[in-house]
């Protein structure tokens, strides 16, 4: 019935020219909430851009937005430009990021509630409504699971490929694999470029040399085994990590080497993925 559905839901797919002036359209997905997907979405977008590439963030979690407080940019608005009669939104820059999330235009407190349909249409908006520029990527944070949102954007765009992002432990894990197993679908394919074990060990302040592997051990190997992917890079819980999201100030910006370099070894890897895998 699943197959069903989403072979219906994907019919009519837009040509490859959709977003033109954007070479690659990766997503960064989840089984489930609480693993840190949009962290690990906002710190490869900058990872990458340290790397030279132009890149974009698209916040597609429409009912928990995080983009906009992860980049320091809560309460800011878009600017609406008129371009041949119709209106577009001009992304906002966080840290050179060109992007665009409903966190921007619904007031931070706002519950969003929607229905299928109208949830499509805002993810279609944000792709053809706004005024991305020229761009190597465009990271697309997505919502955790597997609904609307995710079959919305794949018959939207055409995906280079897809980040999944999980936690070590077992439920986290069985729900990343129902996330991948969406992505490899037939009607779907969009390829798993690889996995990222977020969470990995603790690793107190005060004892940096020190790893406690609180949610257990493996968890991201084997997911990447069952996607015939690789493991992109694992990111310990640490707390600069949770204060720079609070503060708008992404880990691989600060000082923290053992955070920062583990980010910039997922961005590294994603992008000879896609060298790979896409070419």
């Amino acid at each position: 019935v699943n197959a069903h559905f989403v072979a219906r839901a994907t019919d009519g797919m837009p040509p490859p020219s959709a977003l033109p002036q954007i070479k690659h359209v990766i997503a960064v997905g989840s089984g489930k909430g609480g693993v840190g997907k949009s962290t690990v979405a906002v710190n490869l977008a900058l990872g990458l851009k340290a790397m030279g590439a132009r890149v974009g963030l698209l916040d597609a979690d429409v009912y928990g937005p995080s983009i906009p407080t992860m980049l320091g940019l809560v309460g800011e608005r878009p600017k609406v430009k008129d371009i041949t009669g119709v209106p577009k939104m001009i992304p906002l820059d966080g840290h050179g990021i060109p992007c665009i999330s409903i966190g921007f235009i619904i007031d931070p407190e706002q519950a969003v509630v929607l229905r299928g349909p109208r949830l499509g249409a805002i993810i279609k908006q944000f792709v053809s409504d706004v005024l991305w520029p020229d761009l190597d990527f465009l990271i697309v944070d997505l919502p955790p699971g597997t609904g609307d949102v995710q079959l919305t954007l794949v018959q939207t765009v055409p995906l280079s490929g897809a980040v999944l992002v999980t936690t070590p432990q077992e439920v986290a894990i069985a729900d990343a694999i129902k996330a991948m197993n969406m992505f490899m679908l037939p009607q779907i394919g969009v390829p798993i470029l690889g996995v990222v074990e977020n969470m990995s060990w603790f690793t107190p302040a005060e004892l940096p040399e020190n790893k406690y592997y609180i949610f257990g051990q493996g968890g991201g190997k084997r997911l990447a085994k069952e996607s015939n992917s690789v493991l992109l890079g694992q990111i310990p819980l640490v707390q600069s990590v949770r204060e720079g999201g609070d503060e708008g100030h992404p880990a691989i910006l600060q000082d923290n080497r053992m955070v920062s370099d583990a980010f910039m070894e997922v961005a590294r890897n994603v992008l000879r993925q896609v060298g790979a895998l896409i070419g």
